[in-house]
């Protein structure tokens, strides 16, 4: 099929920042973009062929969006499902899979996919209300401290809690969830595995994340991950696996954790580009953005290794602002070298809402690391 500058219509369900960014490419290859978005300020707004606006989790709206494209793919987790396997059986290609979609998209399933396919991940009890879990506690039957997830609609810190007594169950909402055991973990590592539909398969470098404390964020992102070459291919076999049992086509991040015995369990995936692989648009011959469109296109996948050591670093709203966003000293950073600040195009900036992140290249990883430290006390995310 022909895909550059053609009759080809590719769809992107969700107009945020990650749909912006594939955009890039896009435009790069000139390939034709449709967009679907329930929010007139989206960042993908200026990028795209066709901007459409729609719920993503109403079927009508996204079947009816899908359903004049050839190709449709998503950039949040969060889609009617129901609509893109209608959609496939109609024969628009859905990248990611809705099969892949329907097991993601809630965390209990997540969990259970893992354990059917011999992944390892952490153990859990799944509850179909938070209120069960009080009565599990009082006979015993689980332990503090445990992770709270909702099964369903989490993200970006929302919707994970970590729980240390009975109290701090107080105020979650009653939904189906899982109490995951807590991991003691020495790091938290991720891995991003590219597959298109020929079964071609590729992975990045393991990169490590370091989160905010309060918002249960990802505060930076290093690539190459401070481990050793064991440690490394340890987390690139699981994620390899982890893929393949998927079957997916596309992007798939892999979360993981690296216990105290150097054990890698599974957090959890996503089937998008991922906040762990921004730093490849400076440090990478491919970027994940690149990549993801290459996968989805059945096209051959691009060079996965790193030209140079990159450190993201996320550009998020500070505490106690909210309205029209300034990006206060971002000139100051701009004068450090080998820093590339990423704008995301969101108007209204909030505590800890994701703005933009910034990008520190040098070949150095530990140098780098120093660098983003100072990019971060140096740069805020203020309202005017």
């Amino acid at each position: 099929m022909n895909y550059f500058s053609s009759n080809f219509k590719l769809g992107i369900l969700g107009g945020g920042q990650l749909g912006k960014m594939l955009l890039y490419n896009t435009r790069k290859f000139d390939i034709y973009t449709c967009v679907l978005e329930a929010s007139e300020d989206a960042p993908c707004k200026i990028a795209c062929d066709e901007f459409h606006l729609g719920d993503l989790m109403d079927y009508d709206a996204v079947y009816n969006f899908g359903k004049q494209l050839d190709v449709l793919t998503f950039e949040i987790e969060n889609v009617n499902v129901d609509a893109l396997e209608t959609l496939e059986k109609q024969g628009v290609k859905v990248y990611p899979s809705s099969k892949t979609l329907r097991i993601i998209q809630n965390k209990a399933q997540q969990k259970l996919f893992y354990v059917d396919n011999e992944l390892p991940t952490a153990s859990f009890s799944r509850f179909a209300f938070t209120s069960e879990i009080k009565k599990v506690i009082k006979h015993d039957g689980l332990s503090f401290p445990f992770v709270w997830k909702a099964a369903q609609f989490g993200y970006d810190g929302q919707g994970v809690k970590i729980v240390k007594s009975i109290d701090d169950l107080e105020g979650l909402p009653n939904v189906e969830c899982i109490a995951e055991a807590l991991v003691p973990f020495k790091n938290e590592l991720s891995v991003i595995v590219a597959r298109n539909a020929s079964g071609e398969t590729k992975s990045y470098p393991v990169v490590e994340m370091e989160f905010h404390p309060e918002a249960n964020q990802v505060e930076y992102v290093i690539c190459p991950a401070r481990i050793s070459d064991s440690i490394a291919q340890k987390a690139k076999d699981v994620a390899l696996r982890t893929s393949e049992a998927f079957n997916h086509v596309g992007l798939l991040a892999v979360e993981m954790f690296r216990t105290p015995d150097d054990d890698i369990l599974i957090n959890e995936v996503a089937p998008r580009p991922h906040n762990s692989g921004h730093h490849t648009i400076e440090s990478s011959y491919t970027s994940q953005f690149e990549q993801h469109i290459r996968a989805i296109l059945n096209l051959p996948l691009g060079k996965t290794d790193s030209k140079v050591s990159g450190v993201m670093v996320n550009l998020v709203g500070a505490e106690g602002h909210k309205g029209n966003v300034v990006y206060e000293n971002i000139e100051r950073i701009m004068e450090m070298d080998g820093v590339t600040p990423h704008v995301y195009g969101k108007k209204q900036t909030r505590p800890f809402r994701k703005m933009g992140h910034v990008t520190i290249v040098n070949k150095d990883v530990n140098e780098a690391r120093r660098i983003a430290e100072e990019v971060k006390q140096t740069i805020r995310v203020i309202s005017e």
